[in-house]
């Protein structure tokens, strides 16, 4: 078996895209239940478990051993409830439109981003494999 660290970026850039893709699914929850009494907004941890991940590896002034070091399998991001004593509503909701669709909008810029850079890496591949 040939041992090659050539997926270690896209491993870690799917996984982000997979965080992505359930902080999309819980934004369109909370939108769902704005007016839903008692509902409390709820959001997907990532970047501060990658950035926990990066921070584990002893050689920090090379991000390719850094990203190389990280076990992708233990990289996953984490929902929770948000704010759940927070509510400036007397519904008891804590859910606010507006904030929800800036953060959807911005949620959507970066997980194309990130598609776009999985699918810049396999042409990195595909350009030294010619």
């Amino acid at each position: 078996m040939i041992n090659t660290n050539a997926f270690d970026y896209i491993n870690v850039l799917d996984k982000a895209a997979d965080a992505s893709w359930l902080r999309n699914v819980a934004i369109s929850n909370n939108i769902s239940n704005v007016d839903t009494p008692g509902y409390k907004r709820e959001d997907v941890a990532f970047e501060s478990e990658l950035k926990k991940a990066l921070g584990r590896s002893r050689d920090t002034s090379n991000m390719d051993q850094r990203v190389a070091a990280i076990r992708t399998s233990q990289l996953k991001p984490r929902a929770y409830t948000d704010l759940v004593g927070y509510s400036y509503r007397l519904d008891g909701n804590n859910v606010d439109i507006e904030t929800e669709n800036v953060m959807l909008v911005e949620n959507q810029i970066k997980y194309q981003g990130l598609l776009d850079s999985i699918t810049q890496e396999f042409l990195n591949l595909q350009m030294v494999m010619k």
